[in-house]
This record gives structure tokens, sequence and C-alpha cells, in this order.
């Protein structure tokens, strides 16, 4: 059997073993299912796709409101709404 050392974020590591123990797994168990699925499908398991917050169209919005902003220019009042 081989061994395999990787870095993850501590919250991810966390998180993912608290959902790992919930559902009677361990981390070692759930990675194990991970790769023979890779293995033996040749792909990944389910669906990656990119986060549009991060679409080159948006962090040019952003990136113009930003600036914006800095000048003072399109800036807004906006009332609160209060829970009542």
């Amino acid at each position: 059997m081989a061994q395999i050392n990787f870095r993850v974020d501590d919250e991810v590591k966390a998180k993912a073993e608290s959902a790992c123990s919930a559902m009677g797994l361990t981390m070692s168990a759930a990675i194990n299912i991970f790769l023979t699925k890779v293995a033996n499908e040749r792909r990944i398991p389910f669906e990656i796709t990119a986060d549009p917050f991060y679409s080159a169209e948006n962090m040019a919005e952003l990136k113009q409101r930003i600036a914006d902003a800095k000048i003072g220019l399109n800036m807004h009042e906006h009332e609160l709404i209060e829970d009542n």
C-alpha cells in the first residue's frame, strides 16, 4: 500500500473530516473511494465548473467599480432595511 502526502487548508480539512465522520467514513476511506473512481472511470467523479464570479467580464466590472469608488463616481446612498 502506498502513502500519499498533500497539503490542505485547515478549515477545509476540519469540515471534510466532520462530513466524513457523519457518513461513517474516515478521511482515508473517502480519499480511497475518490481515487478508486478516478482510476476506474478515468475522470473526476463530479462536475467541476469555474466560479462565474472570477470571469474576465466580472473582474473588469469590479476593477472599474473600485476605480470609480476611489474617486467618488457612481456612488449611491441606500437606506438600511431593518427586520422587525
